[in-house]
């Protein structure tokens, strides 16, 4: 058994390489070898969200306060809140964060496939993310 004490967890602003706006991610847990799967609470300011992205095992959502955007590329913008899990498939390009008007905080649990969880693509513009309203 491994306990992951919350007073040892520190949160690290998502740099902006990846995130547009304020955002703030701590990291919940990273299994051992052979398991492959991590977590993380991700907190996004009002605005903020991720740059377009894929993971090559997928990724879950599990929305834990406030009110959100996620889009799929192709499909408009589906707005989540408490309780809601979202699901992305294994390559599905996606991005995900706050809506314009409230924050939001979220558990993203993937599993890294050669040792990475996620591949980062380019960043979602304002006009594109001003579509979703």
């Amino acid at each position: 058994m491994k306990i992951v004490r919350n007073r040892d967890r520190k949160p690290y602003a998502g740099p902006e390489a990846t995130f547009t706006g304020r955002v703030s991610v701590t990291p919940a847990f990273h299994a051992e070898a052979p398991a492959r799967v991590g977590a993380a609470v991700v907190r996004f300011e009002p605005g903020a969200r991720t740059a377009w992205h894929t993971h090559p095992l997928g990724q879950m959502l599990i929305i834990l306060e406030g009110v959100g955007w996620v889009q799929r590329e192709g499909e408009p913008v589906q707005e989540v809140y408490p309780g809601d899990v979202v699901w992305f498939e294994p390559g599905e390009r996606h991005w995900h964060g706050a809506s314009p008007e409230h924050a939001m905080s979220h558990v993203a649990i993937q599993e890294a496939l050669d040792g990475s969880p996620v591949q980062w693509l380019e960043h979602v513009t304002d006009e594109d993310y001003r579509r979703g309203w």
